[in-house]
């Protein structure tokens, strides 16, 4: 196809205002829900250009450093709460190997290969409500072993935290805590109703009362609306979450959400480029179902992203490292080096 001059200029008048749009992300300044709707609707053919303008923010505060998370599930199955995307819930029939809290040698041996991997953040997973406080202790003892010999920074998912266990996560040197709110507050029962949306933002906001870092994100694709994908972001920025990963649905069989299959790249792409100029200043993490999701186009992503998980993921697979490395040479992008430190 021909362009021609009107649409030239269409397109250049476009562009100026992705960019003008970062550029009021920059200044501080909340983009408003029309601005908002725009990026979830914008034309296909505007995407490099609003790719390029998520860019100028990301660029700002991360340069071209990309941050690599590696996940150990360290319980899998045995869940009681009813998470229609989950494989380990306990309306699940998936097909999937259940045990109970691995041994501390394990969940530190984990760490070495998280490190070797050139992760810089070592996330231990554990399926379940909450943890008991037994349970709590064991993790505890790992994470102090692990922060004692490795320069690792550590990340608790754990479920709902009770009073003082966030405390107790802190003191032995749990750097973040990961509990995602996955979806909107309107869009929250279709999804889960074992346990509120409240439930969620009360152990995220339990963490950071004990001075860890918070960590919450979300799914797209299960069944939300532009304006919930919206609320969500704006949710996680009234958090003050320093940690965003945006997960896109895989659905996996033997799940309530088996036969949901909405998502395309290019949908998942602005998705990210949303969040990068509502939090411009926030980890944001091209999480769970992205090989499946974006495909192709796994590379863009990390013009709004600056954080990917490497390696495998809960019950799902990940891409093979080398792949991701190559992925971030190619782009001319590098690995942020491991550190001890955590904001």
């Amino acid at each position: 196809m021909i362009m021609t001059e009107t649409m030239t200029n269409n397109l250049q008048i476009q562009s100026s205002y992705w960019y003008e749009l970062a550029e009021k992300s920059l200044s501080g300044q909340l983009i408003d829900q029309t601005e908002s709707l725009s990026i979830l609707q914008a034309d296909n053919e505007e995407l490099l250009s609003l790719l390029e303008a998520a860019f100028i923010i990301r660029k700002k505060f991360y340069g071209t450093k990309v941050k690599l998370n590696m996940i150990i599930n360290a319980k899998c199955g045995h869940c009681p709460e009813d998470c229609g995307y989950c494989s380990q819930s306990i309306v699940a029939k998936s097909d999937i190997t259940k045990y109970t809290l691995l041994d501390k040698e394990t969940i530190v041996n984990g760490a070495k290969s998280a490190l070797e991997k050139k992760a810089g953040t070592y996330c231990i997973v554990t399926s379940g409500r909450g943890p008991t406080n037994n349970e709590l202790n064991h993790v505890i003892e790992a994470v102090k072993e692990i922060k004692n010999t490795m320069p690792l920074k550590i990340c608790a998912c754990l479920g709902l935290l009770k009073d003082n266990q966030a405390e107790k996560l802190k003191a032995a040197g749990v750097d973040r805590y990961n509990h995602n709110i996955n979806t909107s507050a309107n869009h929250f029962d279709s999804i889960t109703k074992t346990h509120t949306y409240h439930d969620r933002i009360d152990t995220v906001n339990k963490s950071k009362s004990a001075g860890i870092s918070p960590c919450s994100g979300i799914i797209i694709g299960m069944g939300e609306s532009n304006d919930e994908i919206i609320n969500m972001a704006y949710a996680l920025r009234d958090l003050d979450a320093d940690s965003i990963p945006i997960n896109f649905l895989n659905s996996i069989q033997g799940t309530p959400l088996e036969k949901l299959h909405e998502l395309t790249p290019i949908k998942c792409l602005k998705v990210l480029c949303l969040f990068r100029f509502v939090c411009p200043s926030k980890e944001i993490r091209a999480s769970g179902g992205r090989e499946l999701n974006l495909r192709s186009l796994q590379p863009f992503a990390l013009y709004p992203a600056n954080s990917i998980f490497i390696g495998d993921y809960l019950t799902t697979d990940g891409q093979e490292a080398k792949r991701d490395y190559k992925m971030i040479e190619d782009l001319g992008f590098e690995i942020e080096e491991p550190t001890a430190s955590e904001k």
